[in-house]
């Protein structure tokens, strides 16, 4: 019953903590960013295309993947065959963890390749947004505040 109760526990703790993932999109900005003054500049898009932005490599999934793991592990066999697969339960579950939070967390971005009208032609790379399309011959915004920037129309 105790095993039940931490394997329920920990895994409560990873779903719930990969909904803490900061946004990557265009429309959300940190409580940093908000009511700091921003850069402005104008530009006409160049080239768009889908990427995928990686998902977050933390300590959260490894650490409860292992401990679900270990947990698992240690209720398998008795004696010192419980300690082993304890031990074996707990690596395989910090991998599978690990590979869970990063999967969970990654998104859909997109590059947007702007001609600015400066004269320097850059790529920015934000999440993908419903109902936000871009396309080459658009007139966007690049908006730029405390080292991060972001494409708007």
């Amino acid at each position: 019953m105790k095993n039940r109760y931490v394997v329920t526990l920990m895994l409560g703790a990873v779903l719930t903590l990969g909904g803490c993932a900061s946004s990557l999109s265009g429309d959300v900005y940190s409580r940093d960013d908000a009511r700091a003054p921003q850069t402005v500049r104008m530009g006409t898009v160049e080239s768009v295309r889908l990427v995928q932005i990686e998902g977050t490599k933390t300590v959260i999934g490894p650490a409860a993947g292992a401990a679900i793991g270990g947990v698992a592990g240690s209720s398998v066999g008795g004696g010192r065959g419980s300690a082993i697969a304890a031990i074996v339960g707990a690596v395989a579950g910090g991998m599978a963890g690990a590979a869970a939070e990063e999967g969970i967390t990654r998104t859909q971005g997109v590059e947007i390749i702007v001609n600015e009208d400066g004269g320097y032609t850059r790529a920015y790379v934000q999440e993908v947004v419903e109902g936000v399309n871009f396309a080459p011959g658009d007139r966007v915004r690049i908006m730029s505040v405390n080292g991060q920037s972001r494409v708007v129309k």
